[in-house]
């Protein structure tokens, strides 16, 4: 039951060929078989989760058809659900139990999801593979040795490894793409400010958006239409009518226009995802697509304003993380200085006092209109550089990375190295647009994912495009 997709498994316990309890009891069980090596949850819940599946299933018996009554899904740790431990996989969380539960798990619980548990991340969601949590490592289903991805890198190794129909993550600089193009799963970020952030842990506010990671586009949709709309205790939510993400999805793209961005296919990218993305294109082309290349000259500066951005924010944000008004206390400071700098320098992973460093850096006297101010302005040029191409195309397409899934390790002396992960994914939230990442091939037997973006607010036409990608590319999930 568990390798099922979320729509296969909601037909099923809609006409009664299956219970929420026996669906529930499948997933744990391959919870179970492959956490030992997965390593995806840092919390299961599997007596709170049976609870809900039963309830789910008087409700069936009842008729009622909810559109996600009965099916398992996950979150990630940054996500507050109250009662439970909201750990962000770091030190400094430890123990903290969410007096509240986040806008976006409220809505999955209101349409009868089932909860299995909290998935692990990058500490405070600042990293591409999944390396930076201080709990444990979680593997890439594809290859063991491998990272999942980051920073929703339990989420994305869960959906693959069949341990929940979907799951969601948030991406502040491809944190639900990258790791969906390195486990081979769907993973979609909203246009800034249809989905409710209020609950999720923040890393850079202007930045951050929750989004599902899914095993189809199709699913996608369906957790979308779920999670978008407006909420007033989020001053960035937009109030906007309501849509039906999965109206487009079976129909063609004849004629639709998508640019290929040249920078993102050029020098960088590794050679065998070049080649997995240019069968993409083609088999875009074969659907009845435009497909032309463009220059986005802007992307060079991308990553530069993206990591001061992201940082002096994060600095900002992490400042209530203090050992008084929320985290780890250190025992035996003297005076309150001293307990502050010991409560964040023994809760604080080393990319987290990296990230805060530097953006206390751009933000201190002197600095910030030579840092921050210009940053800014940078940002404002790549909305421009996409305002103008999405002007004259229905999307625009790129790797999601510009490679496949690293081993443990490579990587985790080399912060730039790391940071170039995201050089595809990071100008999509500079510039607050909707992006998805789509399983379109493998390359030396790992996933590749194809990037595309639209128009803000545009998800219908995005997810239409995607399912196109999908339906083309014939991409073969791992089942463990």
């Amino acid at each position: 039951m568990h390798k099922l997709s979320l729509k296969e498994v909601r037909s099923k316990l809609f006409k009664g060929e299956t219970t929420a309890e026996i669906v529930t009891q499948s997933v744990f069980k391959q919870i179970y078989a492959q956490e030992p090596s997965v390593q995806a949850y840092l919390s299961i819940y599997k007596e709170q989760a049976l609870t809900q599946a039963r309830a789910a299933d008087e409700r069936l018996k009842k008729g009622e058809r909810l559109p996600l009554l009965g099916v398992p899904l996950a979150l990630k740790d940054n996500l507050n659900l109250t009662g439970t431990e909201t750990t962000c996989a770091s030190k400094i969380l430890k123990g903290y139990i969410s007096s509240y539960t986040a806008t976006a798990v409220q809505k999955l619980l209101d349409a009868g999801a089932v909860i299995t548990g909290k998935l692990n991340l990058d500490e405070f969601a600042m990293g591409s593979s999944t390396e930076n949590s201080a709990v444990q490592k979680t593997a890439n289903p594809w290859n063991k040795e491998c990272v999942p991805g980051g920073s929703s890198g339990g989420a994305a190794a869960a959906v693959a490894a069949d341990e929940c129909f979907g799951a969601l993550g948030s991406d502040t600089g491809g944190s639900i793409r990258q790791p969906a193009s390195f486990c081979g799963v769907v993973g979609l970020k909203p246009t800034y400010g249809l989905v409710s952030r209020y609950g999720l842990v923040a890393f850079a506010s202007s930045l951050d958006q929750i989004g599902p990671l899914a095993k189809t586009v199709e699913d996608a949709a369906i957790l979308l239409n779920v999670l978008a709309g407006y909420d007033a205790q989020d001053s960035t939510s937009v109030e906007r009518p309501p849509q039906d993400y999965t109206a487009l999805l079976t129909q063609d793209i004849q004629g639709k226009k998508i640019a290929v961005i040249k920078e993102l296919l050029g020098s960088g990218i590794d050679a065998n995802v070049r080649q997995v993305i240019q069968t993409a294109i083609a088999a875009l082309q074969k659907q009845g697509a435009v497909i032309e290349e463009i220059e986005m000259p802007s992307f060079q500066h991308a990553l530069a304003a993206y990591y001061l951005v992201a940082t002096s924010e994060a600095s900002a944000n992490l400042a209530r993380f203090d050992g008084v008004r929320f985290g780890h206390r250190a025992a035996g400071a003297k005076d309150v200085l001293t307990m502050f700098k010991r409560a964040r320098a023994e809760g604080f992973g080393p990319e987290v006092k990296r990230r805060i460093m530097l953006g206390t850096y751009a933000l201190s006297a002197g600095y910030y209109d030579a840092y921050y101010l210009k940053a800014q302005k940078v940002r404002t040029l790549i909305k421009q550089d996409y305002a103008r191409a999405l002007a004259s195309y229905d999307a625009v397409l790129s790797p999601t990375s510009p490679s496949v899934a690293f081993k443990f390790g490579a990587k985790v002396n080399d912060p730039l190295s790391m940071y170039l992960s995201d050089i595809a994914t990071i100008p999509v939230n500079l510039a607050g647009l909707p992006g998805i990442s789509v399983p379109c091939g493998l390359a030396d037997g790992l996933p590749v994912g194809l990037q595309l973006v639209a128009k803000e607010f545009e998800e219908q036409k995005l997810l239409q495009i995607a399912a196109a990608a999908e339906r083309g590319c014939h991409f073969e999930r791992i089942h463990l």
